[in-house]
């Protein structure tokens, strides 16, 4: 049963970052872009891609739930680095509700951010995913 809700977990966690990786990379061509008939196409495309993943990010949140409940309390008060790893991932899905406050933006028109804004975005994920991977895996403490 734990090996299934792990491998859920995993999975939904890999298409969910999935999604948060290209995300910012649309918003990054949306703020270079002058083009009204691109700027209404990358206005679709980022909002069907936001609405896409969040059920993932929904759907890993709960399957990592369902595994620390399992694994219980004195599992969870014994793993430092898990309390970091929820930092980190509580963080993340700061940084996800973010987004949909940038599509708004981008809806009507009013981004104010350069693309180099978001291309700086566009790398926390990634750097979140490596030290949350790390402390997964290694559980340096």
């Amino acid at each position: 049963m734990i090996l299934w809700l792990k491998a859920f977990h995993v999975i939904f966690m890999v298409a969910w970052f999935a999604g948060i990786f290209y995300l910012p990379r649309l918003f990054v061509y949306h703020a270079q872009n002058d083009n009204e008939n691109v700027s209404e196409q990358l206005k679709v495309m980022e909002r069907r891609l936001l609405y896409f993943v969040t059920p993932f990010a929904i759907l890993t949140l709960v399957f990592g739930l369902a595994l620390m409940w399992i694994y219980g309390a004195a599992w969870l008060k014994a793993s430092a680095w898990l309390h970091v790893k929820l930092v980190l991932v509580t963080l993340l899905y700061v940084y996800h509700g973010y987004c949909f406050k940038l599509l708004s933006d981008f809806k009507h028109n009013r981004n104010t951010r350069s693309h180099k804004f978001y291309r700086v975005f566009n790398e926390v994920p990634v750097l979140a995913l490596f030290a949350i991977i790390i402390l997964a895996v290694v559980k340096p403490f």
